[in-house]
């Protein structure tokens, strides 16, 4: 994944973080390092939900899902949070 498709996804995060703490929520971007995040939600401080932030131009829901069951930890609930480049 080259370095702008990078900063493209932690804005996204940031972003999605930021509009999460506008509703009351202690949300912040989970720091990846590499790429391997262990399954770690790309926000955290949400209670039980583990969540996938996609910022893209065209969405594979399907297969963004498919990421967060497979990485939600037990009684957690998988979340995709999508938002098509350039667009509010």
């Amino acid at each position: 994944m080259g370095s702008k498709s990078r900063e493209k996804g932690k804005r996204g995060e940031r972003q999605f973080a930021a509009l999460c703490r506008e509703y009351g929520y202690n949300a912040y971007r989970t720091a990846q390092v590499m790429g391997k995040d262990g399954g770690e939600p790309d926000v955290q401080g949400l209670p039980y939900l583990h969540v996938e932030v996609k910022n893209a131009e065209r969405h594979q829901p399907y297969d963004y899902m498919a990421q967060a069951n497979r990485d939600a930890k037990p009684g957690m609930m998988p979340v995709v949070a999508m938002k098509r480049n350039n667009h509010g």
